[in-house]
């Protein structure tokens, strides 16, 4: 048993709906690769310094640019491979030899970074690189802590939840520290 007028109907609702599925596709495809290619990336975040760096965990905070130089597909996955550069400023409260000391630095990070757009809403990011640092005491004795001048390798994984289309929470585990900010793309 049909219903008057539906058999028309019918056809065209199916041939619409075939049709309007590629649209669909392409349009969450479009939004990951956004999301993943992107012209410059501005992060001001929150730092975490680790504790074997000057003996106590430090806190500061900073800032980093990322700039992308080459993007492509795994499979279906968007990437881009960026270099990332910035400062932080690190406070530590306490030297690791005992003597009460503590120490800022002055940190530039300098890593190549590798992101990949698993989801939508989801991007993760490996990094390795190096930090030019630069340290001074509020109080010191002789050998207090460690050179004030020096290099240190870094390397970190991380992610970026998308909140928007052009701003992302971002974290970042590594060493010689670790940050939680917000991601400007």
């Amino acid at each position: 048993m049909t219903l008057p007028g539906c058999r028309p109907i019918f056809p065209f609702l199916v041939t619409l709906g075939v049709c309007a599925l590629p649209v669909v596709s392409d349009a969450q495809e479009v939004v990951v690769r956004e999301r993943v290619y992107y012209p410059i990336e501005v992060e001001p975040h929150f730092s975490i310094g680790n504790e074997d760096v000057f003996g106590a965990v430090g806190y500061g905070g900073g800032v980093r640019l990322g700039v992308p130089l080459a993007r492509g597909h795994l499979g279906r996955v968007p990437q881009n491979i960026a270099i990332s550069f910035g400062g932080d400023i690190i406070h530590y409260q306490d030297c690791y030899n005992g003597s009460g000391c503590s120490g800022n630095y002055l940190m530039f990070p300098v890593a190549a970074q590798w992101n990949i757009g698993f989801h939508r809403n989801f991007s993760l990011l490996l990094e390795g690189g190096g930090y030019v640092y630069k340290g001074w005491y509020d109080t010191c004795g002789p050998g207090c802590g460690p050179s004030d001048l020096g290099v240190l390798p870094t390397f970190a994984v991380g992610g970026r939840l998308h909140l928007h289309d052009n701003v992302a929470f971002l974290f970042r585990v590594g060493y010689p520290m670790s940050t939680i900010g917000l991601s400007f793309l």
